[in-house]
């Protein structure tokens, strides 16, 4: 297994939302982030590694911050906890070049949202077999999660483990299966995590490629 790096350098991302470009040299097993925000924000401002392991997201401005390597196949596990007043979030899955819905790019988000955790969104075009819960045409298109609401109270750590494998999405809230998809697309792409206004901590984050 590989951590994801902990980063205290800058790096603005180029051309997906025309933000300036400044790049950054990172040490890490994964490299280096992007964030990409309106307005453009420095990586460090908003995403802060402590000590104890632990790294607080500021949650703004609007946007994400991603991995730059790329997976397909692979295991991840993420905590993550409320440090107020519970908002909205999500995890980014397959992060790809394509289409845009603001400042949300092509992928499939798998919802952190208090009261919605374990949905699944296909963002800006993306699409998976599986029919969406929601009406025709609503805005967002979700597949809301299947089991009974398995996240925890608000500053309580919850646990996402998401397995990814041949185009097929399947995820775990606290230990509850609460989602599967298949035909998944895109298929590949980079990891995110959502800036949606809520500052939020996150700890453990782990990815082991299959």
């Amino acid at each position: 297994m590989v951590k994801l790096g902990w980063l205290g350098s800058a790096l603005l991302c180029a051309g997906l939302l025309g933000c300036a470009s400044t790049p950054a040299h990172v040490d890490g097993p994964l490299g280096a982030l992007d964030i990409v925000t309106t307005p453009a924000a420095a990586l460090d401002t908003v995403w802060q590694p402590r000590a104890d392991g632990v790294i607080a997201v500021a949650g703004k401005p609007s946007g994400f911050i991603a991995t730059r390597d790329t997976y397909t196949d692979y295991r991840l596990h993420v905590e993550w906890r409320w440090t107020g007043k519970p908002g909205n979030g999500g995890v980014l899955l397959h992060v790809a070049s394509g289409p845009k819905d603001g400042v949300w790019p092509y992928s499939i988000q798998v919802q952190t949202k208090h009261g919605a955790v374990g949905d699944l969104l296909p963002m800006a075009g993306a699409t998976f077999n599986e029919p969406l819960t929601t009406a025709p045409g609503a805005y967002p298109p979700i597949k809301a999660h299947v089991a009974a609401d398995s996240e925890r109270a608000p500053g309580e750590w919850n646990n996402m483990d998401v397995l990814v494998r041949g185009g097929c999405i399947d995820v775990t809230i606290n230990g509850v299966a609460q989602n599967a998809v298949t035909i998944a697309q895109p298929a590949t792409g980079r990891i995110g995590f959502q800036l949606e206004g809520t500052q939020y901590e996150l700890r453990n984050l782990r990815v082991e490629r299959l």
